[in-house]
Protein backbone atom coordinates (compact mmCIF):
# COMPACT_ATOMS: atom_id res chain seq x y z
CA UNK A 1 0.00 0.00 0.00
CA UNK A 2 1.28 3.47 -0.90
CA UNK A 3 4.42 1.84 -2.30
CA UNK A 4 5.57 0.80 1.17
CA UNK A 5 6.87 -2.77 1.51
CA UNK A 6 5.08 -4.85 4.15
CA UNK A 7 6.12 -8.21 5.57
CA UNK A 8 3.99 -10.40 7.82
CA UNK A 9 5.82 -12.13 10.68
CA UNK A 10 3.02 -14.70 10.98
CA UNK A 11 3.15 -15.61 7.30
CA UNK A 12 6.95 -15.75 7.39
CA UNK A 13 6.94 -17.91 10.53
CA UNK A 14 4.62 -20.39 8.82
CA UNK A 15 6.93 -20.46 5.80
CA UNK A 16 10.21 -20.86 7.67
CA UNK A 17 8.83 -23.61 9.93
CA UNK A 18 8.62 -25.62 6.73
CA UNK A 19 11.70 -24.32 4.88
CA UNK A 20 14.36 -23.56 7.50
CA UNK A 21 16.25 -26.84 8.04
CA UNK A 22 17.63 -25.92 11.47
CA UNK A 23 14.23 -24.76 12.74
CA UNK A 24 12.56 -27.86 11.35
CA UNK A 25 15.14 -30.09 13.06
CA UNK A 26 14.56 -28.25 16.35
CA UNK A 27 10.80 -28.70 16.12
CA UNK A 28 11.19 -32.41 15.38
CA UNK A 29 13.69 -32.80 18.24
CA UNK A 30 11.27 -31.21 20.73
CA UNK A 31 7.92 -32.47 19.42
CA UNK A 32 8.73 -35.58 17.42
CA UNK A 33 8.35 -36.42 13.73
CA UNK A 34 4.55 -36.22 14.10
CA UNK A 35 4.94 -32.44 14.01
CA UNK A 36 5.27 -32.73 10.23
CA UNK A 37 2.80 -34.43 7.91
CA UNK A 38 4.40 -37.60 6.53
CA UNK A 39 2.73 -37.18 3.12
CA UNK A 40 3.26 -33.47 2.48
CA UNK A 41 6.34 -32.88 4.62
CA UNK A 42 4.72 -29.69 5.92
CA UNK A 43 4.14 -28.71 9.53
CA UNK A 44 0.96 -30.32 10.81
CA UNK A 45 -0.50 -27.08 12.14
CA UNK A 46 -3.68 -28.55 13.69
CA UNK A 47 -1.63 -31.24 15.47
CA UNK A 48 0.87 -28.67 16.72
CA UNK A 49 -1.88 -26.25 17.83
CA UNK A 50 -3.53 -29.02 19.84
CA UNK A 51 -0.22 -29.74 21.57
CA UNK A 52 0.93 -26.20 22.37
CA UNK A 53 -2.27 -24.30 23.10
CA UNK A 54 -3.24 -26.81 25.77
CA UNK A 55 0.18 -26.77 27.46
CA UNK A 56 1.95 -23.48 28.27
CA UNK A 57 5.32 -25.23 28.67
CA UNK A 58 5.10 -26.68 25.16
CA UNK A 59 4.02 -23.32 23.76
CA UNK A 60 7.08 -21.76 25.39
CA UNK A 61 9.31 -24.40 23.78
CA UNK A 62 7.81 -23.79 20.35
CA UNK A 63 8.09 -20.02 20.76
CA UNK A 64 11.73 -20.36 21.85
CA UNK A 65 12.44 -22.06 18.53
CA UNK A 66 10.22 -20.07 16.17
CA UNK A 67 10.51 -16.50 17.48
CA UNK A 68 14.30 -16.14 17.12
CA UNK A 69 14.20 -17.58 13.60
CA UNK A 70 11.31 -15.28 12.64
CA UNK A 71 13.03 -12.23 14.12
CA UNK A 72 16.25 -13.05 12.21
CA UNK A 73 14.22 -13.43 9.04
CA UNK A 74 12.52 -10.07 9.67
CA UNK A 75 15.83 -8.33 10.29
CA UNK A 76 17.23 -9.73 7.03
CA UNK A 77 14.12 -8.58 5.18
CA UNK A 78 14.36 -5.08 6.68
CA UNK A 79 18.03 -4.82 5.63
CA UNK A 80 17.07 -5.90 2.11
CA UNK A 81 14.51 -3.07 1.97
CA UNK A 82 17.08 -0.35 2.75
CA UNK A 83 17.11 2.15 -0.07
CA UNK A 84 14.00 0.73 -1.75
CA UNK A 85 11.40 2.79 0.11
CA UNK A 86 11.33 5.60 2.68
CA UNK A 87 10.31 3.04 5.31
CA UNK A 88 9.14 -0.58 5.56
CA UNK A 89 6.56 -2.25 7.77
CA UNK A 90 6.92 -5.54 9.65
CA UNK A 91 3.49 -6.74 10.77
CA UNK A 92 3.64 -8.91 13.89
CA UNK A 93 0.83 -9.79 16.26
CA UNK A 94 3.18 -10.78 19.09
CA UNK A 95 5.38 -7.70 18.90
CA UNK A 96 5.67 -7.25 22.68
CA UNK A 97 5.52 -10.95 23.60
CA UNK A 98 8.81 -11.48 21.74
CA UNK A 99 11.93 -9.38 21.50
CA UNK A 100 10.71 -7.95 18.17
CA UNK A 101 9.85 -4.52 19.57
CA UNK A 102 13.46 -3.84 20.44
CA UNK A 103 14.47 -4.15 16.79
CA UNK A 104 12.02 -1.55 15.48
CA UNK A 105 12.14 2.23 15.21
CA UNK A 106 8.40 2.91 15.36
CA UNK A 107 5.54 0.67 16.49
CA UNK A 108 2.00 0.99 15.16
CA UNK A 109 -0.84 -0.73 16.94
CA UNK A 110 -4.11 -1.60 15.28
CA UNK A 111 -6.93 -1.54 17.80
CA UNK A 112 -10.29 -3.29 17.65
CA UNK A 113 -12.61 -4.23 20.53
CA UNK A 114 -12.23 -7.75 21.92
CA UNK A 115 -15.51 -9.06 20.48
CA UNK A 116 -14.56 -7.85 17.01
CA UNK A 117 -11.04 -9.32 17.27
CA UNK A 118 -12.49 -12.67 18.29
CA UNK A 119 -15.01 -12.62 15.44
CA UNK A 120 -12.39 -11.63 12.84
CA UNK A 121 -9.98 -14.33 14.02
CA UNK A 122 -12.71 -16.98 13.96
CA UNK A 123 -13.54 -15.99 10.38
CA UNK A 124 -9.94 -15.70 9.19
CA UNK A 125 -8.62 -18.91 10.74
CA UNK A 126 -11.80 -21.04 10.86
CA UNK A 127 -11.44 -21.43 14.62
CA UNK A 128 -14.03 -21.79 17.32
CA UNK A 129 -14.61 -18.94 19.76
CA UNK A 130 -13.08 -21.08 22.52
CA UNK A 131 -9.94 -21.73 20.46
CA UNK A 132 -9.48 -18.02 19.78
CA UNK A 133 -9.95 -17.10 23.43
CA UNK A 134 -7.53 -19.84 24.49
CA UNK A 135 -4.86 -18.45 22.15
CA UNK A 136 -5.48 -14.86 23.24
CA UNK A 137 -4.68 -15.84 26.84
CA UNK A 138 -1.02 -15.97 25.80
CA UNK A 139 -1.03 -12.42 24.44
CA UNK A 140 -0.42 -9.17 26.26
CA UNK A 141 -3.58 -7.26 27.20
CA UNK A 142 -4.73 -5.19 24.23
CA UNK A 143 -5.08 -1.96 26.24
CA UNK A 144 -1.53 -2.28 27.54
CA UNK A 145 -0.26 -3.12 24.05
CA UNK A 146 -1.79 0.02 22.58
CA UNK A 147 -0.20 2.16 25.31
CA UNK A 148 3.21 0.77 24.32
CA UNK A 149 2.77 1.76 20.67
CA UNK A 150 4.05 4.96 19.07
CA UNK A 151 0.80 5.30 17.08
CA UNK A 152 -2.56 3.51 17.01
CA UNK A 153 -4.95 2.93 14.12
CA UNK A 154 -8.54 2.25 15.19
CA UNK A 155 -10.04 -0.56 13.13
CA UNK A 156 -13.27 -0.86 15.08
CA UNK A 157 -15.82 -0.50 12.28
CA UNK A 158 -16.73 2.97 13.60
CA UNK A 159 -13.82 5.03 12.31
CA UNK A 160 -12.59 5.14 8.73
CA UNK A 161 -9.22 3.41 8.54
CA UNK A 162 -7.89 4.96 5.31
CA UNK A 163 -7.64 8.56 6.63
CA UNK A 164 -5.79 7.26 9.68
CA UNK A 165 -3.37 5.31 7.47
CA UNK A 166 -2.75 8.30 5.19
CA UNK A 167 -2.07 10.61 8.15
CA UNK A 168 0.32 8.09 9.64
CA UNK A 169 2.02 7.61 6.27
CA UNK A 170 2.66 11.38 6.09
CA UNK A 171 4.04 11.33 9.62
CA UNK A 172 6.39 8.44 8.80
CA UNK A 173 7.56 10.12 5.59
CA UNK A 174 8.60 13.13 7.68
CA UNK A 175 10.46 10.91 10.12
CA UNK A 176 12.32 8.95 7.44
Amino acid sequence: MLGIPVSSADREAKRIMNEDAALRAGIIAKFGPEAYNAETGLLDRPWMAAKVFSDPARLEILNSLVHPATIRNGEQWMRSMTGHAPYAIREAALIFETTSAGHLDFIIGVYAPLSLRIHRTMERDSLSREDVIQRMRYQIDEEIKMQLCDAVIHNDGQQAVLPQVLALHERLLKLS
